[in-house]
C-alpha cells in the first residue's frame, strides 16, 4: 500500500534530535525502533503532571500491536493460527523493543509497589517523573493524576506546544524548535501569559508572542502572581518602575477582552 502523503493539517512532535543522528545509527533492531517512536508519540500527548507511560498501555497500543504482529506472508493453511497467536506475539516483541530502549538508554524504567511498570524519556522531565515515582513508591494512579481525574484548580498546566496548537495552530518542525528553545530560556508563568495576551489581543502568531517573552527578558516582569517557581529574574529596568506600566497595559486588555478576541 502506497502512503497518499501528509495532510495539509498535520500534527508534529517534537523528537530529540540525537534519535535522527547517532541512535538512529546504532538502532537495528525493528522492535526497538518502533517502541522508540511510537513511546516519544504517547509521551507528547500526556496531560498528566508525570509524563510516563505504563507497560500496560504500550501493550494495548493497537499501533503497535498491528505494527509489530507476525508477518502475513506465510501459505494460507498458517494465516488462520499465525492470527491466534498474533496478539501475544506481538505483545512479546513491544516488551522485547521496550527492554532494548531501555538498556539503550533512551527510555528509563521504573516497577511501583503494585507491580506496574512505568516508562519515562530519560531527560531531565523523565528523570524528575522517574524520581518522584521512586521517592514517593506510589502508583501513578496516586503519584499523578490524569488531566480528568484531577481535582479541580490542579489540572495540569499545557506544555509550550499544547498552547502553541490551541492558540495559533499547526505546529511545523521549526517552530517547534524554536518553542523548545523559548521553554528553556522563559519560566512558564511568563509563556502562558505571553499566549494569553496574543488570544487577547487577536495577535495569534509566534513572532508577537516571542517578542513579548523577549521583551520581558530584557525590562524585567513585574506584576506577575503565578507560582514562586515562576519567578523570573528581572532585567536592566527594576520591577519597582515598571509595575504600574505593565499593570496598566494588563487591565486595559483585560476589559477589551470580549470584543477583541476570536481567531479573526
Amino acid at each position: 500500500m502506497v502512503f497518499s502523503g501528509f495532510p495539509r493539517d498535520t500534527l508534529y512532535t517534537p523528537t530529540p534530535d540525537p534519535l535522527f543522528g547517532p541512535l538512529l545509527e546504532e538502532i537495528h533492531d525493528v522492535a526497538e525502533l518502533k517502541v522508540t517512536l511510537r513511546g516519544l508519540w504517547l509521551l507528547h500527548h500526556k496531560r498528566q503532571s508525570l509524563r510516563v507511560v505504563s507497560l500496560d498501555e504500550f501493550l494495548s497500543d493497537t499501533a503497535l500491536l498491528r505494527g509489530l504482529r507476525p508477518s502475513t506472508d506465510a501459505s494460507p493453511s498458517t494465516i488462520s493460527e499465525q492470527a491466534e497467536a498474533e496478539p501475544s506475539d506481538a505483545a512479546e516483541e513491544i516488551r522485547r523493543g521496550l527492554r532494548l530502549a531501555v538498556r539503550r538508554g533512551v527510555f528509563l524504567a521504573h516497577e511501583a509497589g503494585s507491580g506496574k511498570v512505568y516508562f519515562a524519556l530519560n531527560n531531565d522531565a523523565g528523570r524528575r517523573a522517574i524520581g518522584r515515582l521512586k521517592e514517593t513508591g506510589a502508583d501513578l494512579g496516586e503519584a499523578a493524576l490524569g488531566a480528568d481525574e484531577a481535582p479541580a484548580g490542579q489540572q495540569e498546566r499545557p506544555n509550550i506546544f499544547a498552547l502553541y496548537e490551541d492558540t495559533i495552530g499547526l505546529l511545523s518542525p521549526i517552530v517547534a524548535e524554536r518553542l523548545k528553545e523559548a521553554e528553556e530560556r522563559y519560566p512558564p508563568g511568563w509563556i502562558r501569559e505571553a499566549f494569553e495576551i496574543a488570544a487577547l489581543e487577536n495577535k495569534r502568531s509566534w513572532q508577537y508572542i516571542d517578542a513579548i517573552l523577549k521583551r520581558w527578558g530584557s525590562e524585567g516582569k513585574s506584576g506577575w502572581k503565578g507560582d514562586s517557581n515562576d519567578d523570573g529574574k528581572p532585567g536592566r529596568h527594576s520591577p519597582q518602575n515598571q509595575r504600574q506600566k505593565y499593570s496598566q497595559d494588563y487591565q486595559r486588555r483585560r476589559r477589551s477582552a470580549p470584543s477583541r478576541t476570536g481567531r479573526g
